[in-house]
């Protein structure tokens, strides 16, 4: 990684204050007082969350899980990997990972790799979503909650996850993260 003399300047920012101005159990809003590098004061409204995960599982012959659903917030169905919050009672990311890969596609894996992870919407939330790779499946039964009854999931080629990231029909940041670090590192 590149770092410069500026670097330092552009990361002193001080939080002065913090407010929570809304909070649920998915999310929380604050509204800082912060003090700029420029030495100027000001209000910086921000999300706060726990962080989610996304999973690259593929079976023996190269074919991915990969789910499609109407994803409320973007108003639209959408294909995305398994993928979900941290949890609370989550003991950490991969613990997160193995639920959501159990609980959207009914798999178990033997064989867990960490790809990553990657800031989802800086500037407006502390957002990260940490990647997975999953192998050695074995397939059970889904758990879906009452908001995913619409959840179809499909196994396909590798290639075709791909294509459908640089295709642009696969906008979910964190399972196109994924995919491509999974290419990347030589995993798929």
């Amino acid at each position: 990684m590149v770092h410069d003399a500026a670097d330092a300047r552009r990361g002193s920012w001080s939080r002065l204050t913090s407010t929570s101005v809304f909070s649920s159990p998915w999310f929380e809003t604050r509204r800082d007082t912060a003090l700029r590098p420029d030495g100027s004061t000001g209000n910086y409204d921000h999300v706060i969350s726990t962080g989610s995960v996304t999973v690259v599982a593929v079976d023996e012959a190269g074919f991915v899980a990969v789910t499609r659903q109407w994803i409320y917030t973007h108003e639209g169905v959408q294909w995305r990997l398994p993928a979900g919050r941290i949890e609370p009672a989550d003991q950490d990311a991969e613990t997160a990972a193995r639920r959501e890969l159990q609980e959207e596609a009914g798999l178990s894996a033997r064989t867990w790799q960490p790809l990553g992870v990657i800031n989802c919407a800086d500037s407006f939330t502390n957002h990260r979503d940490h990647a997975f790779f999953a192998t050695g499946l074995t397939q059970g039964t889904p758990n879906l909650d009452p908001g995913e009854s619409d959840l179809e999931i499909r196994r396909i080629p590798f290639d075709q996850a791909l294509s459908l990231v640089v295709q642009g029909e696969m906008p979910h940041a964190g399972s196109s993260y994924a995919l491509l670090m999974a290419r990347t590192l030589g995993l798929g």
